[in-house]
């Protein structure tokens, strides 16, 4: 029997390509994938959608978190990055190469992904599915159904394993066409878009280029990126004050031994994290900070309460006044 592998993000493009596939009376198994840098990681959304999705297809899926080779690549991407922090060619090499193992561990015969040829324009161009197929070792073995007809024969249909008259020739950004054959496959819910990825967006790769910029980031470092404001004292030290209450034990929950909390002396405010090289007049700063996202940002002074982080105990109340606009403006880690 012949068996695909399908890329599966929960979106509708992939859901659609393993409909098309399927329809072919192909056995499809999925395989999703998570990082740090999802859109929905804080709940597992995205590795859920996948999962979802399998279940109403009746397909077995397997899930992978990529998180630890993918955030090397952020770091130092082969193939440069998008518009922002997004290494979107060596992301899918990266992806490509694990699906490939197993691939080979299950005995399928060859991949699908639901990519649809100039739909994103770093990673969805010939030339560049080219590249990625040739990097990943998967050259010939990766069919996207939904453009197939776009692109030179893969080895399952010249091979006869897949009918290439039954593949589609869907090209460019428009859904128009993927939301017709939606209604056609009554695929009706695919809430978690393709795509999803943190990289994207504007605020957070500047972010995460500060965090590359100024040391080695790891996990701990780029689940932080995700709340708070940010604020570079200089190129060691850095402080993020949440934003509101419901990120204080995000906060509380990423802060290290090696991390200072800060929190307002009877008011409920934000809580704040200093970490690097930390000293007195940048104790002062990061109080200072806390402050002005609080309820006493227009009072004299305000005390701040400072504990070493996961030791529970305080440490002491350190008085300050508000900081100077201009001067909190130029610390602020912006877009």
């Amino acid at each position: 029997m012949t068996t695909a592998l399908a890329l599966l993000s929960g979106g509708l493009d992939s859901t659609l390509a393993i409909h098309v596939i399927k329809k072919q009376g192909i056995d499809v198994i999925a395989l999703t994938f998570t990082t740090v840098f999802c859109l929905c990681t804080s709940k597992d959304s995205c590795k859920l959608e996948g999962v979802k999705v399998s279940e109403k297809l009746g397909i077995p899926v397997k899930v992978i978190n990529t998180t630890k080779s993918f955030l090397e690549i952020v770091k130092k991407p082969k193939h440069g990055y998008g518009k922002n922090m997004n290494p979107c060619i060596d992301c899918r090499i990266n992806i490509f190469r694990a699906a490939g193992k197993y691939m080979k561990e299950i005995g399928a015969d060859f991949i699908i992904t639901g990519e649809v040829l100039g739909q994103r324009p770093m990673s969805q161009r010939k030339e560049a599915m080219k590249i990625i197929d040739k990097e990943a070792g998967l050259t010939g073995l990766v069919l996207r159904p939904l453009c197939a007809k776009h692109l030179e024969p893969t080895i399952p249909e010249i091979n006869g394993l897949v009918n290439r008259e039954e593949l589609l020739e869907i090209k460019g950004r428009s859904r128009k066409d993927q939301i017709q054959l939606a209604d056609i496959f009554e695929v009706t819910d695919y809430p978690c878009a393709s795509g999803g990825c943190l990289l994207t967006d504007p605020e957070f790769a500047n972010r995460m280029k500060d965090s590359v910029n100024h040391g080695d980031p790891g996990v701990n470092e780029v689940s932080l990126l995700k709340v708070g404001r940010h604020f570079r004292l200089d190129d060691k030290t850095k402080v993020v004050v949440s934003r509101n209450e419901e990120e204080n034990p995000v906060v509380e929950k990423l802060a290290t031994v090696r991390d200072f909390l800060l929190e307002m002396k009877d008011i409920t405010g934000p809580l704040a994290i200093i970490r690097g090289e930390i000293n007195e007049e940048k104790l002062k700063i990061a109080a200072q900070l806390t402050v002005r996202s609080s309820k006493a940002k227009s009072d004299p002074t305000a005390d701040v309460i400072i504990s070493k982080a996961q030791e529970g105990s305080m440490q002491r109340v350190l008085n300050v006044p508000q900081i100077d606009p201009d001067l909190a403006k130029e610390l602020m880690i912006k877009k």
